[in-house]
């Protein structure tokens, strides 16, 4: 293109000036014509990528759902308390052991006794126990528990597991035996349970023989009079 035809072209552009009111027209009947319908287009397939990631998301709400489902079985609480959990059924009583005399233990009806040597005896005192065990109350009860008068027995003393002032209580020598003797008073009574009564002695040292040592409880429950008794096979 030569220098000439350049110089026209820079003039005729300086020159040029639009024409607005034109274009303004031009421009809203554009905008009055309604746009044509464009045809509707067929969804495109979601990529690869895309498919596996959906599975995954899937598969993943699968297990979240079913580990929920069996921690909330595992943690459901009966309605209206605490969840306990079972265990096995609590055993009966036991059956009373024998006394640590080795002395045999007598029952009878709601009543059962034991004879016993105290371990904490020595070469030179002891403490022989009976041990009463009732099922109901009692109105009426005398203990006495009887030691041979052998190897220098002497009285240092008894006691009761029951309150001291519901009973009278005697100790003294009778037909060869050191005699404790525990008696009830009118209007008091026994409780249901287990019961002890002991007395004490010194004894020349040594062990000494305790095969004629023996004890006897009579007993008043509901009207019925209850005797048991026993001895002291154990020497000391």
């Amino acid at each position: 293109m030569d220098e000439h035809l350049r110089e026209r072209l820079r003039t005729a552009a300086a020159s040029h000036r639009p024409d607005r009111a034109r274009m303004l027209a031009r421009i809203e009947r554009g905008m009055a014509e309604e746009p044509p319908a464009r045809p509707a287009r067929a969804p495109r397939a979601p990529m690869p990528w895309l498919r596996v990631a959906g599975a995954t998301v899937a598969v993943c709400g699968v297990l979240t759902a079913g580990a929920f489902a069996v921690t909330s079985a595992g943690r459901e609480a009966p309605e209206g308390g605490q969840r306990v959990a079972a265990g096995p059924a609590s055993p009966g009583p036991a059956a009373p052991a024998s006394g640590r005399g080795g002395a045999l233990p007598a029952g009878k009806g709601p009543l059962w006794s034991d004879g016993s040597l105290d371990p904490a005896g020595n070469s030179y005192w002891a403490q022989s126990e009976v041990t009463l065990k009732t099922s109901r109350p009692l109105s009426g009860l005398t203990v006495e528990l009887r030691v041979a008068l052998n190897g220098g027995v002497n009285t240092t003393g008894s006691w009761r597991s029951l309150p001291e002032g519901d009973f009278a209580v005697a100790a003294r020598q009778e037909d060869g035996f050191l005699v404790y003797r525990w008696v009830l008073k009118p209007g008091r009574s026994v409780p249901a349970g287990t019961h002890t009564f002991a007395g004490q002695y010194d004894h020349a040292e040594g062990t000494r023989d305790t095969g004629r040592d023996d004890y006897t409880a009579r007993a008043l429950a509901g009207g019925e009079q209850i005797s048991v008794g026993g001895d002291f096979a154990e020497t000391h």
